[in-house]
């Protein structure tokens, strides 16, 4: 069997979680004594992704050099390839003042529980001018509509930076057991399997007919052995639907219609950035340390509202320098049923002939409001195993009469 394409940056894997129980007991002992430090929720999520091996070959949190670097160019300023910062960016630092090790509090679990220990290098405070020279390279926009650049704007300007040792995965293993993988538990699921050639996919929301159609596809053309659904687990803006609610969702959908052993089903611990094109290829980075060989990339990736161009996520893979990647993605067109053809094509793909009118669409506004009213949504669109769960969820959100 050929071997699994190595990770972004190093020959091996080097997760930050600390894995020995011994070790990581005497940690958290020491974390009593120290300085402590409450962090935001997204600098918890780099945390969790630093300890699963998904940001190797990352050692911690960027300084401001680093990040504005990063954010100029995609590249740290030792040349290392890198699309977004990994920050821990906080608007008070004074509990830490002259700290050289300080214990990182998760903001996300009840009693602030410790999830990480860092050796502070450097205490960065970035102007107004960095912060939003940053904030328009990564989101490309400046309009603090945008959630992940008002998120990224009103955490704080003081850049904690230095590397960490991971003590806890937050809540992500408690709430999502049969779900949250690590990088290297997905690169031992992978070769347990026997794939070499391997499809990521990425979601945040649950997958209707024309995601299925767009992995099998993916699959087919590649010659994969498998595919690798790895959805997001951590916080969504207001009005995406629950990790759990998906998750049902997906497993339902595999369970019926994927062959057996051609699909795994697993999540990360990240708080969605809604940067498009940046937040692409940060999932390409992180799905080669996963061992995937192979990212589908679509409509919209990592999109939010109307920011950015329907394929630009693939036009900025095109600027990406060669060798910065090993991973390859497959370029997705927007994917919907043909009434022509008798099944979910891509509209690229559609016979000479084809027209709009021949393929069944719903806006995500229309297939929302069909759900809150109870109905079902076309075959054509949705499974209908996989209709009846999201018909449920939006029901137990109508008020009771």
């Amino acid at each position: 069997m050929r071997q699994l394409i190595k990770p972004h940056g190093s020959d091996s894997l080097n997760p930050l979680y600390v894995e020995d129980d011994t070790k990581r007991a005497e940690l958290l002992k020491e974390a009593e004594g120290l300085p402590k430090l409450l962090i935001c929720s997204q600098a918890a999520a780099n945390a969790v992704m630093l300890g699963c091996g998904y940001f190797n070959p990352l050692t911690g949190y960027m300084n401001l050099e680093d990040s504005l670097s990063v954010a100029e160019g995609m590249k740290t300023s030792s040349g290392l390839f890198w699309p977004v910062p990994i920050v821990n960016v906080v608007e008070d630092f004074s509990e830490i003042q002259d700290a050289k090790r300080i214990a990182l509090l998760d903001p996300n679990v009840d009693g602030n529980t410790v999830v990480a220990i860092q050796d502070v290098e450097s205490i960065d405070e970035a102007t107004d001018e960095q912060m939003k020279f940053m904030a328009e390279k990564i989101f490309a926009t400046t309009d603090m509509e945008h959630p992940g650049l008002k998120n990224f704007l009103t955490v704080g300007r003081f850049f904690v930076a230095g590397p960490i040792q991971v003590l806890s995965y937050s809540y992500f293993v408690a709430e999502f057991p049969e779900t949250f993988r690590t990088a290297v538990q997905i690169r031992e699921m992978i070769e347990k399997n026997g794939w070499s050639k391997v499809v990521a996919f990425q979601t945040r929301n649950p997958m209707h007919r024309a995601h299925e159609a767009l992995v099998k596809i993916a699959m087919d053309r590649v010659g994969a052995g498998g595919a690798v659904i790895h959805m997001l687990l951590g916080k969504l803006k207001k009005g995406d639907i629950p990790a759990d609610v998906r998750n049902a969702c997906i497993r339902k959908m595999v369970e019926l219609y994927f062959e057996p052993n051609t699909c795994e089903i697993t999540g990360y611990g990240f708080d969605m950035l809604y940067a498009g094109p940046r937040e692409a290829v940060l999932h390409a980075v992180f799905r080669q340390n996963m061992g995937a060989s192979h990212l589908i990339v679509g409509r919209d990736h990592a999109g939010v509202g109307d920011y950015y161009g329907a394929f630009d996520a693939q036009e900025l893979f095109k600027e990406i320098p060669n060798g910065a990647l090993e991973l390859k993605i497959f370029e997705a067109d927007h994917a919907a049923f043909s009434k022509v053809v008798g099944d979910v094509i891509m509209m690229r793909e559609a016979p000479e002939g084809h027209s709009k009118e021949d393929f069944v669409f719903l806006s995500g506004t229309k297939v929302r409001a069909m759900l809150s009213a109870g109905k079902e949504l076309p075959s054509e669109v949705a499974r209908p195993e996989v209709a009846k769960i999201l018909i449920d969820y939006y029901q137990s959100l109508l008020p009771e009469e």
